[in-house]
């Protein structure tokens, strides 16, 4: 029997995307179901009714939620095709920590330079610019976080790749500060599954001046 795998997604998500990227770097074949998040669906409710977030994977009638359980679970299940984690424990610890690393770090500094400005903002640039310089000692000089191929980290990563947004906002240039980060990304870009999923950087600007303002 064939897999049945469906997608509950929203097109800005930058966690969706995520899972979008996995699965086309898979080849996987999906119905694609998209959310309305302020009047949510009752099969999102009942595939995720702990958190009631996309994105979640219903494989075969099973639902997988949180963007990096998804990643990895696909990882696991497809695993007769490009690898996202290695196979050395140690270094798929270390893959998960950087990706953890961005979630409880980077993304929140990063939603408060949405959101400040001022003193306060200058505060948070900082702390931002620093967290990308630890990124960018981490990266080195491997083409991916991973080493030779795109990985885990790097889908972790390149959805949160709309600097233009945050450099709107915050009045800088990442480029200038992480001149490295700025090669990793316009070289995830130029592969098929990450050029395909990700929105123009534009798109996503006005997405976050809408969402700033539902606020």
């Amino acid at each position: 029997m064939a897999d049945e795998v469906v997608l509950l997604d929203f097109r800005p998500s930058m966690f969706g995307m995520r899972v979008r990227i996995a699965l086309a770097e898979k080849g996987i074949e999906y119905e694609y179901k998209e959310q309305d998040l302020k009047n949510k669906s009752e099969l999102l409710l009942k595939m995720n009714p702990v958190h009631k977030k996309i994105p979640v994977l219903i494989h075969n009638g099973k639902p997988i939620c949180g963007s990096l359980i998804i990643v990895q679970y696909i990882d696991e299940v497809w695993n007769d095709r490009s690898p996202f984690l290695p196979s050395d424990p140690y270094q798929r610890a270390h893959a998960r920590f950087w990706a953890d690393f961005f979630d409880h770090k980077v993304y929140g500094v990063g939603r408060k330079l949405l959101a400040t400005e001022g003193e306060e903002l200058e505060v948070t640039k900082k702390d931002f610019l620093e967290m990308f310089k630890t990124l960018e000692r981490e990266l080195g000089e491997k083409p991916y976080f991973g080493g030779e191929t795109f990985g885990f980290v790097d889908i972790a990563l390149i959805t949160f790749y709309s600097f233009y947004v945050l450099e709107t906002f915050g009045e800088f240039s990442i480029e200038a500060r992480c001149p490295e980060i700025i090669s990793w990304d316009k070289r995830c870009m130029k592969k098929e599954s990450v050029a395909k999923t990700l929105p123009h950087q534009k798109k996503i600007y006005e997405f976050s001046l809408e969402s700033i303002g539902l606020e």
